[in-house]
């Protein structure tokens, strides 16, 4: 029963991550208003913590409920998952600081000032990070089906 709990929190989480990045992306576009910010920010919040449960939920199945941690250190695909989650995880930090520079703004109840060139770097942040998301369930298919394991 754990074992099924854990891979429904995980895909859960992971569904959750993907329909948060999909909001922000279409959320985001000037001129922006105050509502629309203030969503963005929140939302970027959310995809955080969402992004957390994948990690965690992710680590629960390879520790407690997957083929066993042996399996997983010696898959080249896991490996490569992780370094694209890795990739994933510092690509949002671009928008996540762009947000977050906004608060004292948003506070005072100002529409953040944003330039073209930022505001294109961060929807092509968006949507590289969208695109590199949905690599992610290819690549667990794959793992979980014995591609990548190392030795043999």
């Amino acid at each position: 029963m754990g074992q099924a709990v854990a891979a429904y929190l995980h895909f859960l989480s992971i569904f959750v991550l993907f329909a948060l990045l999909t909001l922000e992306h279409r959320l985001f576009k000037l001129p922006l208003d105050l509502e629309r910010a203030r969503s963005l920010v929140r939302i970027d919040m959310a995809y955080g913590l969402s992004a957390g449960a994948v990690l965690v939920t992710g680590l629960a199945r390879v520790f407690w409920y997957g083929k066993g941690v042996d399996y997983y250190l010696h898959n080249s695909v896991f490996h490569a998952k992780m370094g694209l989650f890795v990739l994933i995880a510092a690509l949002s930090s671009y928008p996540t600081f762009v947000f977050l520079n906004w608060r004292n703004d948003l506070k005072a109840g100002v529409v953040p000032m944003l330039g073209t060139r930022k505001a294109k770097l961060v929807i092509m942040t968006i949507r590289l990070e969208l695109l590199l998301v949905l690599i992610m369930p290819l690549l667990a298919a794959l793992m979980a089906r014995g591609f990548g394991v190392i030795g043999s």
